[in-house]
């Protein structure tokens, strides 16, 4: 059940992320800085819904646990979608493929590490 709420709540906030990191290319920030942007948007955004809606275990003192797994998994992201421009694709399609992997690290890393329980 944790895993269908984490993938419910998960596609709201992957929207939700990835409209901001396409609304900020779009704007003409470069994708290092619109994904730092829509990451840091997301973040107050994401602590709440994935404690409260998936995990069951929302305390304000996990905050600092769960800025630093995000402070991971945009490193991750960066990197593919880095990797991945590199193969020819625009930053718009490199942020799409890049879903998937950093959408598996970030649950495993909530799941075990922030709201581990």
């Amino acid at each position: 059940m944790e895993i269908a709420r984490f993938i419910s709540v998960g596609v709201v906030n992957t929207l939700v992320g990835y409209s901001l990191y396409a609304a900020f290319l779009y704007c003409g920030l470069s994708y290092p800085f619109a994904l730092l942007a829509a990451t840091v948007l997301g973040v107050l955004f994401n602590f709440q819904s994935i404690g409260r809606l998936v995990f069951n275990r929302y305390k304000s003192n996990l905050i600092g646990k769960f800025v630093g797994v995000y402070l991971v998994v945009f490193c991750i992201n960066l990197l593919l979608i880095t990797f991945i421009t590199k193969l020819g694709f625009n930053a718009y399609t490199a942020g799409a493929l890049a879903l998937l992997p950093t959408t598996i690290i970030s649950y495993l890393l909530n799941k075990f590490f922030v709201f581990k329980g």
